[in-house]
């Protein structure tokens, strides 16, 4: 790890955490894990809730769900802070067909519309790092919508239980020469989340940032009422599962009126 790998860790950009794991994204995140369907299973309920489209995925990423969902001749274009990662979804199949815009997706400024879907999956709306960006997030979705459009998000809902006087240290990874662990500290009052992900392997140290700030299913519901979207359903997954007082997760569908 070099000067470069240990400098701005505090106040992490939007850029940051995606330039960074970049490399070993899908490495480390390769499919379904406990909870959570494959990128197949999200594209299909996504491509039924789009119809003949088009969608757009806030986060876009190396385009795990956006490529799946453009083969099942839904048009889509992403947003996305990163140019790295977005690089990684260019050089797979069909990646260099998906329009991108790169730059901080609070503000939804990109290509094509109105839109069918809006989405955002895998917890990154959560990268927005304050109410009023998250406010405003929803505010700009709602005016790329079609009327009758949908936005929906798939993010956990905050367990605290996770933390020991505000703090949580894991192994993440135990496997060959990769040592892999994520340490946490909790804020409360502010609903933030402060974590960074520490590498060990034969080739050196590197450190992946994350910062978060939560926010309640509830919560999230008021801030889609401020933009003019209503709750039409909300599950603990993709397959439909009821949404409970135990489910750690939730895929919420918000919207729009007319249609």
């Amino acid at each position: 790890m070099g000067a470069d790998d240990t400098e701005n860790l505090d106040g992490v950009d939007p850029a940051q955490y995606g330039d960074r794991i970049a490399d070993v994204y899908d490495e480390w995140f390769p499919g379904a894990t406990a909870g959570r369907a494959e990128p197949e299973a999200m594209a299909e309920v996504l491509a039924g809730l789009a119809g003949s489209g088009p969608a757009l995925e806030l986060g876009i990423g190396t385009g795990r769900v956006a490529l799946p969902l453009a083969a099942r001749g839904v048009p889509v274009s992403g947003i996305d802070a990163s140019g790295r990662m977005v690089a990684w979804m260019r050089a797979k199949p069909g990646g260099d067909t998906v329009p991108v815009a790169i730059g901080d997706f609070v503000d939804v400024a990109a290509p094509g519309g109105p839109f069918s879907v809006v989405y955002v999956v895998f917890n990154t709306f959560f990268v927005l790092l304050s109410q009023d960006d998250q406010v405003r997030c929803f505010a700009n979705v709602a005016r790329r919508l079609r009327p009758g459009g949908v936005f929906v998000m798939e993010a956990f809902r905050p367990d605290l239980t996770l933390f020991d006087r505000g703090q949580r240290v894991n192994v993440d990874a135990l496997d060959g020469d990769e040592f892999r662990l994520s340490a946490a500290v909790h804020d409360p009052a502010a609903q933030r989340v402060r974590s960074r992900t520490v590498s060990v392997t034969e080739g050196g140290v590197r450190i992946y940032p994350v910062e978060l700030r939560y926010a309640w299913p509830s919560e999230l519901d008021l801030m889609a009422r401020l933009a003019g979207m209503t709750l039409v359903s909300r599950h603990a997954g993709w397959r439909e599962e009821p949404f409970t007082a135990g489910s750690l997760t939730h895929v919420s569908v918000w919207q729009v009126a007319g249609g």
